[in-house]
Order: structure tokens, then C-alpha cells, then sequence
């Protein structure tokens, strides 16, 4: 389970391109393509801008009319996809990237 308190941030090696309210994210390593919706796209803006994820998620919660515990989990759910597929990275404090 990731920690709320890590920074996201984006590889190197990832492409991101916005479509309307849609974004395509494509690692040029494992060429893994990913697709976001509209409501994705949103919460992967506010990951890779906010100083955690916690503060991604405090700024969802206050955006869109979702239950905080439903919020957290798929706020969760989706990073850890990203951070699987190689998409995204974690940092906790000074600590290495996952």
C-alpha cells in the first residue's frame, strides 16, 4: 500500500499527451500505453502537481461529490496501476523513487 505523505512524479521515459479532458500516457521503455478518462486525466493532474498525494486527494474530495473513503481507494488504485505499469513514481521524503 502506498503511503498519501510520497510525491509523485513522472519518468523520464514517459510520454503524456492531453486529448480534451482524456489523456494518453505511454512509457517509451516497455511501451506500455495507457489511457485515462476524464476523471483519471483530473486526478493524475493533481498527482503529479501536488506537493503529495495527500494533497491530490484533499483537492479531489473538495472537487467532486464522491464518499472520502470510495475516493481514497480508487485514488489508490489507479496509482498503484501507474506506478506498476512504470507510468508514475513515488517518493517518500528523501527516499528513492518506487
Amino acid at each position: 500500500m502506498l503511503s498519501f505523505s510520497g510525491r509523485v512524479e513522472v519518468p523520464k521515459n514517459v510520454l503524456v499527451r492531453l486529448l480534451g479532458k482524456e489523456c494518453v500516457l505511454l512509457n517509451l521503455k516497455s511501451e506500455t500505453y495507457y489511457g485515462l478518462d476524464e476523471i483519471g486525466t483530473r486526478m493524475w493532474q493533481l498527482l503529479t502537481t501536488a506537493a503529495s498525494i495527500e494533497d491530490a486527494y484533499t483537492e479531489l474530495f473538495a472537487e467532486f461529490d464522491v464518499d472520502a473513503a470510495l475516493l481514497r481507494q480508487n485514488l489508490a488504485e489507479l496509482l498503484e496501476r501507474l506506478v506498476d505499469k512504470g507510468l508514475l513514481q513515488v517518493r517518500s521524503g528523501d527516499a528513492e523513487p518506487t
